[in-house]
């Protein structure tokens, strides 16, 4: 777990992969709860059986956005960000989904810092992050989250 008290200690791993979270397993019921709460039901999510059956990964697969709603909780377990008044979640760009994630699949999150500029105070950072899944040479997606950051002075 890497520790970032300030604009000068994220400038430090600009350009460098800081690491990997733990796995996490995203089982039927994570990917129930997901539909309920988006109204996202579609049957290649919610229908085990005829996923089983008609579907083209022969299971449920998880919602391409509750594996994006993940990055939050992951990134957590890479990096501590202290000293902060405020973070904001600012946006995302440049995401290609690449593999679906199967039901019982594990997914890990990697990042790596690609800018960090200081913007009067603010402190806007690009990290890539790549979700991995267990046993799956590609990855699930690629892309670039930004967060905003408010360091106390």
């Amino acid at each position: 777990m890497l520790i970032i008290n300030n604009y000068e200690d994220y400038k430090s791993y600009e350009g460098k992969e800081l690491g990997v979270s733990n796995w996490h397993l995203i089982d039927q019921q994570q990917i129930n709860k997901f539909a309920d709460a988006t109204l996202d039901h579609q049957w290649i999510h919610t229908d085990e059986e005829r996923a089983q059956k008609e579907g083209p990964f022969k299971s449920t697969i998880a919602h391409g956005y509750l594996t994006l709603s993940l990055i939050p909780y992951l990134w957590k377990q890479i990096a501590e960000v202290r000293n902060v008044k405020m973070e904001i979640n600012y946006g995302i760009e440049n995401f290609k989904f690449g593999v679906a994630v199967t039901v019982n699949s594990e997914v890990q999150l990697s990042a790596k810092v690609k800018t960090v500029l200081n913007l009067r105070g603010t402190v806007k950072v690009i990290i890539q992050a790549t979700l991995n899944i267990n046993d799956s040479a590609k990855p699930a997606y690629v892309g670039d989250v930004i967060f905003l950051y408010h360091f106390n002075d």
